[in-house]
């Protein structure tokens, strides 16, 4: 966990959701309307027979990968272009392939944890390549239904930092609302809007619309607890703490996210379950939350891993 510097990190945005979600209709707008920044794209299909590239045209630097999920068949594809694009980055600025930003958008049958876990278990990437944002869009005409059959359709959901609802115009008000209560309670950090064939919606207002059922089998919802860090708390001590806590809770913690400063400056943390990235160097601010640990995940008791931090920095003491 030796912090490096932002800025000398390729940024990766995952774009994600469920088959037939709309991932494509909506990144081609973002791509059109500039909101990336001189971005590679990486393209990821499960099938053989490609077909999302044609959609993107020419206009953006691109790599097909075909024939295999970027989390798991296609997973050595997917680290040999992220290295590659590394390597491009070696080259002056605005040197022809370089870029500071890759999007990939992912095959309607992948996880964003397990790429993301995938970049952090390779032995040189994590400290070439950043997570930026993770988005998940959600069919909101058959996100319940994928929801009570498909666990993959939840595990996409939890480990989103953005939702963006597609298909509004085809579900009726009251059932998107009922949607929208239940993602924020599978991921309540989340930020959830909505778009309609690339162009922003307006989301329904109904604050008392009740969450919809979950099958039987599935897991305990999500929900945030904060973690406050012991006043002088050395920094690699609390690397072992928190390391020890993410192996015994397994994949429970699903976001791990907060500010801490340090004698090497103030890092920013952020993991997706039992995986941590290299801390971040943040510009100096005096923001109150500093010292602040945000874990997100189910089956955690806040008072019981607080106990424990404390026991653990008295012992340093």
């Amino acid at each position: 966990m030796t912090p490096e510097t932002g800025a000398d990190r390729l940024k990766l945005v995952i774009v994600g959701g469920y088959l037939g979600a709309g991932k494509s209709t909506w990144l081609r707008h973002q791509l059109h309307v500039g909101a990336f920044s001189n971005p590679h794209l990486v393209i990821n299909e499960a099938a053989e027979l490609a077909v999302d590239d044609a959609i993107f045209g020419t206009d953006t630097p691109a790599t097909l990968l075909a024939g295999g999920c970027a989390c798991c068949a296609g997973r050595s594809e997917f680290l040999t272009a992220l290295r590659q694009l590394c390597d491009r980055r070696s080259g002056p600025v605005g040197a022809r392939g370089r870029t500071d930003l890759a999007v990939l958008e992912t095959s309607g049958l992948a996880d964003p944890a397990a790429i993301a876990q995938a970049i952090q278990s390779d032995p040189m990437l994590p400290f070439h390549v950043t997570l930026a944002e993770t988005i998940v869009l959600v069919d909101a005409q058959n996100a319940a239904a994928q929801l009570a059959a498909e666990p993959l359709s939840r595990a996409q959901i939890e480990a989103a930092d953005r939702l963006v609802l597609t298909k509004t115009d085809l579900a009726p008000a009251g059932d998107t609302a009922r949607l929208i209560a239940t993602l924020s309670r599978l991921n309540p950090g989340a930020v959830i809007s909505a778009d309609i064939r690339g162009v922003a919606a307006t989301l329904p207002d109904h604050p008392d619309a009740d969450p919809l059922p979950l099958a039987d089998n599935a897991a305990a919802p999500i929900a945030p607890i904060q973690i406050t860090l012991p006043e002088g708390l050395d920094w690699s001590a609390f690397a072992v703490w928190l390391s020890a806590l993410l192996t015994a809770h397994g994949d429970d913690i699903v976001r791990v996210k907060g500010t801490v400063r340090t004698p090497a400056g103030r890092l920013l943390l952020q993991g997706i379950r039992t995986h941590v990235q290299p801390p971040e160097i943040l510009p100096a601010s005096d923001l109150a939350r500093d010292g602040t640990i945000v874990l997100i995940g189910r089956n955690m008791d806040a008072h019981r891993i607080t106990r424990s931090l404390a026991r653990f920095a008295a012992r340093l003491l």
